[in-house]
């Protein structure tokens, strides 16, 4: 049966101010992880987003904050290693109870000065979807299920997610929540938020 993914959100998602395009400097390309063919590929297939112009136009809409975690998780929580997890511009339409590997429903931008760069994605499959046991893509198991992340989702939006940094080093591993060497410094809507709680999925 369908679902309206804006209903299993309930949340009101904001497009970027001005001022965000992109230009990759060599120092970004520079930057950018060794990956296996298959991330490789998907990387390929989403370097059009380094412009988040148009993302937006593709329907991936900003939630404005910068996310950051400065304590690791633990008892009970996500066990988040301390680091950054950057701007999220999410695309309802690409939220599901089976993640697609090539189209994954969340952009995560880095930002520096007045512009973003693009640095990670995300999958993201909220149980109201109807999922009914932990999904993975590229053999990797997804992180959950969790509390949503407040502010910007509200903690009964219980959730799966997995993040892929393909434009980043990430010294935590590719598919790590957050980086060390992102920080939302200087950036106005910085968020500093803590692990969310791990909570119960009876599908499983």
């Amino acid at each position: 049966m369908a679902m309206n993914p804006c209903r299993c959100l309930g949340v009101t998602i904001a497009f970027a101010g001005a001022g965000v395009l992109l230009a990759l400097t060599p120092n970004a390309r520079a930057e950018m992880p060794a990956l296996t063919p298959e991330l490789e590929r998907l990387r390929d297939a989403l370097d059009k987003y380094q412009d988040p112009y148009v993302a937006v136009r593709d329907g991936y809409f900003s939630t404005v904050g910068c996310v950051q975690y400065p304590d690791a998780g633990g008892d009970g929580k996500v066990p988040y290693k301390s680091g950054g997890m950057g701007v999220h511009f999410l695309n309802l339409q690409l939220i599901g109870p089976e993640p697609d590997p090539m189209r994954p429903p969340i952009l995560v931008y880095e930002p520096g000065g007045e512009k973003l760069r693009l640095v990670a994605v995300e999958w993201f499959v909220p149980l109201a979807t109807g999922v009914k046991e932990r999904p993975t893509v590229y053999g990797q198991a997804f992180d959950g299920p969790m509390e949503g992340h407040e502010p910007l989702l509200p903690k009964d939006l219980h959730h799966y997610d997995l993040h892929a940094w393909l434009w980043k080093e990430n010294p935590y591993g590719v598919f790590s929540p957050t980086n060390p060497n992102l920080n939302c410094d200087g950036y106005g809507f910085s968020l500093v938020e803590h692990a969310p709680h791990i909570v119960p999925h009876s599908g499983q």
